[in-house]
C-alpha cells in the first residue's frame, strides 16, 4: 500500500509572516459588514445569497498589496476569512429572522423582536457553527485532501496565488461595484425609470415581466446557464401554466384562505400570492427534504468519522497544525448553550437548548462535508432549517408551547441552526483555503469567531432597516425562504396551511426528480415571482456565451474571460446591495409632511418600460466588455 505524501502549503509550516495583524483584522470586519448587509438584501429579495470568500480576497490584495504596500498572502487570507463570515451568518438568519417580524406586523399584539434578541440569536449561532467546525478540521481538511475538492475554498486560493504575481482583478471587482452602485442609485433613489418592467399578456391571462436589476444579472452569471435556467423554468411553470389554468378553470371561485376575490377578478400577481407561492412553498419544502435524505449515507459516514477523531489530541507543533484547544472548544458551546437558554430575551426553552446543541452539531458536520463534496452554492442549508422546524414544532406543540410564543421559538430555534450550518460551511472553505496557502488554523478560526461577533451585531440593524423602509413578505422584499419557514411553523402549530395546495407543489417535486432535475432551483423558481427569475436567466445566458465563445484563443483565455465576469458580477452585487441598503436609510429619514428623504429625492419614473430595457441591455454590454475586452488587453499583454 502506497504511502500518501504529505501535502505542502505554499507557505511552508516553518515560515512566520504577518497573519493576524490589525490590517487583516479591521478589513476583515469591514468586508464582513460590507458583504453581510449586501448579502442580507440580496437574500430577502431573491432568496439566493453568494460567496463573498473571492471577491473579499480580491478586495483585500486591492488594498493592502497596492495600496498599503504590504506583502503577505495569509494576510489577503485572513481578511477574506473575516470578510466571507458576514455572508454566511446573513444567509443564515434572512432565512428565518423575517418571519418574526411579519407575524408582528399581521398581529398588533406581538411585537417585533428587538435588535438584542436577533443579536445574540445570531451571534450563538454563528459561534457555534466556527466551533463545530474545528474537530472537524483534521478528518475534512487534512486527510481528506485530494479527495473533498472544496470548490469554492480551492477557487479563493487559487485567487490568492494568483495575486502574489500581480494584476488587476480588484480593478473589475470595484468597477462592477461602482457601476452596479451608480446604476441602483437612478433606478430606485432617483426614479428615473422602473426597476421592474412587466407587459400582461391577455390570451393566457397571464403577464410577464423582469426587475432589470445588477444583482440579479450577477447572480445569474456567477451560478451559471444550468442553475439560472432552471430557477427559469419554475417561473414559466408557474407563470405560463399554472397561472392560466387557474384563471382557466377557477373563473368565479375563491378558494385559496388569502383570498379576498374571485379569480377572474384577480391580476397575475394576486393569483401569485394566493395560489402559486403556496405550490411553490410545498415544492421548494420538499425539494430540500429530497436532498437531505439523498445525502443521508454521507451525513452517517461523516458524523461516524467524525465521532472517532473527536477529542484526539494533535501533537504536532507545527503552526499549520494547530487549532484552538479542544477544551475551549467545549467549554464554550456548553456556555453557549446556557446563554441561549437562561437569557430572557432569546424565547428558548431547556428544550430548545438541547435541540440546538444535538442537530447543531449534526448539521455542522453534514454542512462541512456537504460544501467539501458539492460546494456552499449546493448545500441543503433550508432542507435541515425545514427538517429541524418540523420537529422542534410538533416538539414545542407537545410540550404545550404552543400560540405564538412556540412558533417564535421554533423559529430561533431554527436561525440558530440554520446559521450554525452556514457557518459550519464557510468556515469549512475557508480551512481548506488557509491549508493550501498555509496559514495557522488557530488564527483563521479566532478570525470566523471574531466575523460571527461584528456580523450578528450588524445583521440587526440592517433587517431593522430593510423592513421599516419596504416591510418583510412585500414585493420588494419577499423574503422568500423566511416566509416559507413562517408557513411550514403555523401549518404544524395551528393548522392553517392549504394543505392541497402544498401537495400539489410536493408532487411537482418529485416528478422533478425523477426526471433528474436537481429539485431546489426549480421549486424556488416556482415560489418566486418571474420578474426574479427571467434577469437571472440573461445573467446565466452571458455566462454561457463565454463557456461557448468560439472566438477564445484557448481555453486559458476562455477561463480568464469567465473568471473576470465572475469578479464583475460580484462586485455588481455588492454594489446594489450597498446602495440598496443606503436607500433603506433614506427611506426612513423623515422631512416633514409625509414625506421621506427618499421620496424627495425620486423623479417618479418619468421614463417607461422601454428606457428600463434599454439601461439593462447595457448593464449587460458592461458585463461583456469587462470580461472580454480588458481580458483580451491582459491576454495580449503576457
Amino acid at each position: 500500500m502506497n504511502e500518501k505524501k504529505p501535502f505542502k502549503p505554499y507557505i511552508p509550516a516553518n515560515k512566520v509572516i504577518p497573519e493576524f495583524t490589525a490590517v487583516s483584522l479591521i478589513l476583515g470586519i469591514l468586508l464582513a459588514v460590507i458583504f453581510g448587509a449586501a448579502n442580507a438584501y440580496l437574500g430577502l429579495r431573491v432568496g439566493m445569497t453568494v460567496s463573498a470568500s473571492i471577491p473579499a480576497a480580491v478586495i483585500s490584495m486591492g488594498v493592502i498589496r497596492f495600496l498599503l504596500r504590504r506583502d503577505s498572502i495569509l494576510e489577503n487570507n485572513m481578511v477574506q476569512t473575516v470578510g466571507s463570515a458576514g455572508e454566511s451568518l446573513a444567509a443564515g438568519a434572512i432565512f428565518t429572522i423575517p418571519a418574526l417580524f411579519m407575524w408582528a406586523t399581521e398581529n398588533d399584539a406581538v411585537g417585533t423582536p428587538s435588535f438584542w434578541e436577533i443579536a445574540i440569536i445570531c451571534l450563538c449561532g454563528g459561534l457555534l457553527g466556527v466551533l463545530f467546525m474545528i474537530p472537524l478540521r483534521t478528518a475534512l481538511i487534512v486527510e481528506e485532501h485530494g479527495v473533498l475538492p472544496f470548490p469554492e475554498g480551492t477557487a479563493c486560493a487559487e485567487v490568492l496565488l494568483a495575486g502574489e504575481e500581480g494584476g488587476d482583478k480588484s480593478k473589475v471587482v470595484f468597477s462592477g461595484l461602482g457601476i452596479a452602485a451608480l446604476y441602483k442609485f437612478v433606478a430606485d433613489g432617483l426614479c428615473l425609470f422602473p426597476s421592474e418592467i412587466a407587459w400582461n399578456i391577455k390570451p393566457l391571462k397571464t403577464g410577464f415581466g423582469l426587475d432589470v436589476l445588477p444583482a440579479l444579472a450577477g447572480v445569474g452569471y456567477i451560478c451559471g446557464m444550468k442553475i439560472s435556467s432552471y430557477m427559469f423554468a419554475g417561473g414559466v411553470l408557474g407563470w405560463f401554466v399554472l397561472i392560466p389554468l387557474i384563471s382557466v378553470f377557477g373563473i368565479d371561485n375563491m378558494i385559496a384562505p388569502a383570498a379576498d376575490k374571485v379569480i377572474s377578478a384577480m391580476a397575475p400577481s394576486d393569483i401569485w400570492g394566493s395560489y402559486i407561492r403556496y405550490i411553490g412553498a410545498g415544492a421548494v419544502a420538499a425539494g430540500g427534504i429530497i436532498s437531505l435524505v439523498k445525502t443521508l449515507p454521507m451525513i452517517v459516514k461523516t458524523f461516524m468519522k467524525a465521532m472517532k477523531g473527536f477529542g484526539r489530541k494533535n501533537d504536532s507543533e507545527l503552526r499549520t497544525s494547530k487549532d484552538l484547544p479542544m477544551p475551549v472548544v467545549l467549554i464554550g458551546s456548553l456556555a453557549i448553550a446556557v446563554v441561549i437558554w437562561i437569557i430572557p430575551a432569546v424565547p428558548i426553552s431547556f428544550l430548545g437548548a438541547l435541540i440546538i446543541i444535538i442537530f447543531g452539531f449534526f448539521f455542522a458536520t453534514v454542512s462541512s462535508r456537504m460544501v467539501g463534496l458539492v460546494g456552499s452554492s449546493n448545500n441543503p442549508v433550508s432542507g435541515m432549517a425545514i427538517a429541524t422546524l418540523l420537529i422542534a414544532t410538533a416538539l414545542l406543540k407537545a410540550t404545550g408551547n404552543t400560540g405564538f410564543t412556540g412558533m417564535a421559538s421554533a423559529i430561533c430555534i431554527g436561525t440558530v441552526i440554520c446559521i450554525v450550518a452556514a457557518m459550519a460551511g464557510d468556515t469549512s472553505q475557508d480551512l481548506k483555503t488557509g491549508y493550501i496557502v498555509g496559514a495557522t488554523p488557530m488564527y483563521q478560526q479566532i478570525g470566523e469567531l471574531v466575523g460571527a461577533l461584528v456580523s450578528a451585531l450588524a445583521i440587526g440593524g440592517v433587517m431593522y432597516l430593510l423592513n421599516s423602509a419596504w416591510g418583510f413578505g412585500t414585493p420588494s422584499l419577499p423574503a422568500p425562504q423566511a416566509m416559507l419557514m413562517k408557513l411550514v411553523v403555523e401549518g404544524v402549530m395551528g393548522g392553517t396551511l392549504p394543505w392541497g395546495l402544498v401537495l400539489c407543489g410536493v408532487g411537482i417535486a418529485i416528478v422533478i426528480e425523477l426526471l433528474g432535475l436537481p429539485v431546489l432551483p426549480v421549486a424556488i423558481g416556482l415560489y418566486l415571482p418571474i420578474y426574479l427569475s427571467a434577469p437571472i436567466f440573461l445573467g446565466g445566458v452571458l455566462r454561457w456565451f463565454f463557456e461557448n465563445k468560439k472566438s477564445a484563443k484557448d481555453e486559458k483565455h476562455r477561463k480568464h474571460m469567465i473568471d473576470r465576469g465572475v469578479l464583475y458580477s460580484s462586485g455588481m452585487i455588492a454594489g446594489e446591495g450597498i446602495v440598496g441598503i443606503a436607500l433603506a436609510i433614506l427611506a426612513v429619514i423623515p422631512m416633514g409632511k409625509g414625506n421621506t428623504l427618499a421620496s424627495i429625492i425620486s423623479l417618479g419614473t418619468p421614463l417607461g418600460n422601454i428606457t428600463g430595457a434599454v439601461f439593462f441591455l447595457l448593464l449587460l454590454a458592461s458585463m461583456y466588455f469587462f470580461a472580454v475586452r480588458r481580458g483580451k488587453a491582459k491576454e495580449g499583454s503576457n
